[in-house]
Formats: C-alpha cells, sequence, structure tokens
C-alpha cells in the first residue's frame, strides 16, 4: 500500500486543515449586515446567531474579538432620522445615542450564553501615539485572559477623521495586528472577491484563494458600497487584507447572510475568499496608518 500521497491529495489535505488551529479570530460585521433593509431597524434573529456562533468559538478555547459596525446607524434610527446624515456634528449625537444601545443589546445576548463582553473604543490616535497603543494591547491581552469577548467600534463620538474616512473593514485588520490574530474574517453582503462586479456582471466568478495580494488583485477593487448604511466597499476589504496579511494573520470575506458561515469555516466548508498571510517583519503599523491614512 502506497502511503504517500500526491500533489493535488496533499492540496486537499492542507486546506481542510487550514484554520483548525486558529488560536485568535477578529471577526468584522458591517452596518448593513446588522439591520433590516426595508426600516434600519436591528435584526435581533441574525445577532443572536452572531452571538452564538462567537461564544462557541469560544466555548472551543478560541480568543474571539468582535469589530462591530452600527451605532450610528442604530442612534440614527432611535432618533427618527430616516436620511444618512452628512453633518459630522450629527453623526456624533447619532453614535453617542447608538452605541450605548448597541452595546446594550449585545450584552443582554452575550448573558444568555453565559459569555462576558467589553467595550473598546479607539481612534486613530490610538494606534499612532506609542503609549496608547501599549495601553490598548494590555487592555485587549486582560480582556483575553479573563475570558472576555472584546466588542470594538471607531469612538466615532469624539473622532472627525475616522467618521469621514474611517471604515471597519480597516479597524478590523488594525486589531488584528495590534493583538496578534492569527484569522480576520470580514463579514459583509457579498461572497467575497470576484473578478468583476457580480451585482453587474453575471459571469463574474468568486476568487476563492489569494495567495499574494499583487496589483492585479487590487486594481480589481471598485470603492463603492450598496449600502446607505455601510462605509466600505471591495477597495477598503482589500486594504485590510494588505494589513492582515503583512501582519502574518489570514483573511477572509465571507458572506454575513448566513453568520453560521464562522462554524462552517472552521470545518473548511464555506464559501469565500481566503487572503493568505504573507507576513513582513518590517510591516509596522503606525507607519502604514501614517502614510496610508492621512
Amino acid at each position: 500500500y502506497n502511503c504517500v500521497l500526491t500533489s493535488e491529495e496533499l492540496r486537499i489535505k492542507m486546506k481542510k486543515n487550514r484554520f483548525k488551529n486558529k488560536k485568535r479570530v477578529v471577526v468584522k460585521i458591517g452596518s448593513s449586515s446588522l439591520t433590516h433593509p426595508k426600516t434600519g431597524n436591528l435584526d435581533f434573529i441574525k445577532l443572536e446567531r452572531l452571538v452564538r456562533e462567537l461564544c462557541d468559538l469560544r466555548n472551543q478555547d478560541i480568543d474571539v474579538c468582535l469589530v462591530s459596525s452600527g451605532a450610528i446607524s442604530v442612534g440614527r434610527k432611535m432618533m427618527g432620522i430616516k436620511k444618512r446624515p452628512k453633518r459630522i456634528a450629527v453623526k456624533q449625537a447619532c453614535a453617542a445615542v447608538g452605541q450605548a444601545s448597541l452595546m446594550m443589546t449585545y450584552q443582554k445576548l452575550f448573558s444568555e450564553y453565559h459569555q462576558t463582553c467589553g467595550q473598546v473604543l479607539m481612534t486613530k490616535k490610538t494606534m499612532i501615539d506609542n503609549v496608547s497603543r501599549k495601553n490598548a494591547e494590555n487592555t485587549f491581552e486582560e480582556l483575553f485572559h479573563l475570558g472576555v469577548i472584546p466588542i470594538v467600534n471607531e469612538n466615532d463620538t469624539v473622532s472627525t477623521y475616522e467618521i469621514q474616512f474611517g471604515d471597519n473593514d480597516t479597524l478590523s485588520a488594525i486589531v488584528a495586528s495590534l493583538i496578534g490574530a492569527d484569522l480576520l474574517v470580514l463579514l459583509s453582503d457579498i461572497d467575497g472577491l470576484f473578478t468583476d462586479d457580480p451585482h453587474t456582471n453575471p459571469n463574474a466568478e468568486l476568487i476563492e484563494t489569494v495567495e499574494k495580494l499583487d496589483e492585479k488583485y487590487l486594481n480589481m477593487a471598485k470603492d463603492t458600497t450598496g449600502s446607505d448604511v455601510g462605509t466600505g466597499g471591495m477597495a477598503t476589504k482589500l486594504n485590510a487584507a494588505r494589513i492582515a496579511s503583512y501582519s502574518g494573520a489570514d483573511m477572509i470575506i465571507a458572506n454575513a447572510k448566513d453568520v453560521g458561515v464562522l462554524h462552517k469555516i472552521f470545518e473548511d466548508d464555506f464559501i469565500g475568499t481566503v487572503f493568505l498571510s504573507n507576513k513582513d517583519e518590517d510591516f509596522y503599523i503606525p507607519d502604514f496608518i501614517e502614510e496610508n491614512m492621512g
């Protein structure tokens, strides 16, 4: 009996085991994935399923961090503002109201699964300032040590730059770099990276694996988003992939339509795009932020 695997068998075997031993995972979900499209109200069924998935990962002794959008959209709904506000002051007011409500909802849902969550709000300065960055890193490490699931968002209430130009795709990658995560999952409104925009081109094909993120892939991105709730298009996701990959983490884009995709990822039975890690020892996240984020 020949026990030597062919190259194709070896490739399949490696693929099936690629996420099995991940120890620290960052999951990002966007505003449009958390709300009902017709009303803008929170989708409690999806939220509950998301929380259940995260708690189950935590029960497997995996450190889990959630980067959650939604503060501004929740706040704007609570205050009866129908259209997405343009003035910074209005956005900040919406964030102040919405962040408290969103965290209250998360805490209630996580408690039903006997899991503690904690809120971490970050700004660009958090990462650029050496003292602030180290303090944030220490806070995350202690939260993980205590078995807490951190829920991260940009501090939109006091920030102006992040509200105008920021997005949580990039933030989640920055968090993954900061905490040394080995996997970042972006739950979006699309199955992954396609050869063309699948909304307009029915012949567009899903790219399952990106071994190295080069200019060929970066040029595929269209800096658009199909929702008036979210801020991130494919360009922001590819930017996140750069940060995650250089930091030594794999990244996955998967569809948030079924948040059950999270446990399927660890079973290697999912639809999405995997960006393989290509760790760059010279990559320094504060320099990247200053050079690429103004």
